[in-house]
């Protein structure tokens, strides 16, 4: 039969992989109240100049764009919810002037998928830090994110870690149009060695020689220490570098680790370090964050910026099975008596299920019922 109900890469949650995916929301939204963040809600739809930067072409081919019948205005359906949080942060949270830290777990729609097996509604989860430039920041956000898989019961966890500065900094000093270096940065993030090196052909030394070496630079930590003899000493690549060597020294035995200095894979609001999650069985990211400096400038405060996000429709096929307990049935004839024990029951945390057809324990997911006793209602087994 032809499925003419939901659009491509658009999919219903059934009910009882629906209250596995709620069950894990709920948990990570819980570690991330316990490590002080606070939740956020920002709005599914929004003008459309607070959710895409200018110049922001990826973000902005996946938004549904509308108008909005009161204003006249251009009204996006959100793709991403880290701007919104931005947003928030600078104008709605401005009278905070220490470190802020919010979280958030909601949909968001993309008018084309991310790859072929990507849901056009990711359920976005995650968590962002204001205020503080420190590495230590990013430390705590990077553990964050790997806390939060491995409870959700990922393993054999791999962290990848890039740093965007790096290569502006080089595109700056070798004095690159714009236009140029923008296509040489996809050139980078497509590992298109033989596009690099016949873009570059004409650039000055040593920032060819940088730009041709960039594909090369990635594997463990030790690839650091041979970048430093690679790259010219530009501030943007010293501390790059440093900060690259900082994650190195904290994460090691957190998780396996990878480095890559052409990894440019992070959202075009991206300013210094991204790192991104995988495991095995997994063929893309399942987590992905990164420093994003002075995105709530548009909004009236500039401020550093750090976070991560996942999509939980990646992690549905692990995640914990539904409670195993089952229910109380209740007949539908004996309801109007036994309504007071019913809500007693329920009160306690029980699922009662009013049974109007005579239906199956199976049907009903009850193992007990509730039956007339000569003291008022007991619970009988109900096979």
């Amino acid at each position: 039969m032809r499925n003419w109900l939901l659009p491509e890469y658009i999919a219903d949650i059934l009910p009882a992989t629906a209250r596995q995916v709620e069950s894990a929301k709920a948990a990570m939204l819980e570690g991330f109240r316990v490590a002080g963040y606070e939740l956020v809600l920002p709005p599914l739809i929004e003008y459309i100049d607070s959710l895409v930067s200018e110049g922001d072409v990826t973000l902005d081919l996946k938004t549904f764009k509308l108008d909005d019948q009161l204003s006249g205005r251009q009204l996006g359906l959100r793709a991403d919810i880290t701007p919104q949080v931005a947003r928030i942060d600078a104008h709605l949270l401005g009278g905070r002037t220490g470190v802020t830290r919010l979280c958030y777990a909601g949909s968001v729609v993309h008018s084309r998928p991310s790859g072929l097996t990507s849901s056009r509604e990711p359920l976005q989860v995650g968590a962002e830090l204001y205020g503080y430039a420190g590495i230590e920041a990013d430390l705590e956000i990077i553990d964050l994110m790997l806390s939060t898989l491995e409870k959700a019961g990922v393993e054999k966890l791999r962290l990848d870690v890039g740093h965007i500065a790096i290569y502006r900094g080089l595109a700056a000093a070798a004095g690159l149009a714009p236009e140029v270096s923008r296509e040489l940065f996809s050139l980078l993030q497509n590992k298109d060695a033989a596009g690099i090196a016949a873009l570059v052909a004409g650039v000055a030394e040593p920032y060819k020689s940088a730009f041709l070496a960039l594909p090369e630079l990635y594997g463990p930590a030790a690839v650091l220490e041979k970048a430093r003899t690679r790259l010219p000493s530009l501030p943007e690549v010293e501390l790059g570098l440093m900060q690259l060597s900082a994650i190195a020294r904290a994460m090691q035995g957190r998780a396996e680790l990878s480095f890559d200095l052409a990894e440019l894979r992070g959202d075009f609001y991206h300013t210094g370090l991204m790192f991104a999650a995988y495991a095995p069985g997994w063929s893309d990211a399942i987590a992905r964050g990164g420093r994003y400096d002075n995105v709530g400038r548009r909004f009236g405060r500039a401020r550093p910026a750090t976070g991560f996000s996942l999509d939980l429709r990646d992690l549905l096929r692990i995640l914990p099975e539904r409670d195993s307990s089952r229910g109380i049935r209740v007949s539908a004839r004996h309801l109007p008596a036994a309504a007071e024990e019913v809500a007693r029951l329920r009160a306690a945390g029980e699922m009662v299920v009013v049974d109007y057809l005579g239906e199956s324990a199976e049907a009903l997911n009850c193992d007990r019922e509730l039956v007339p006793a000569e003291q008022g209602w007991q619970l009988a087994p109900f096979h």
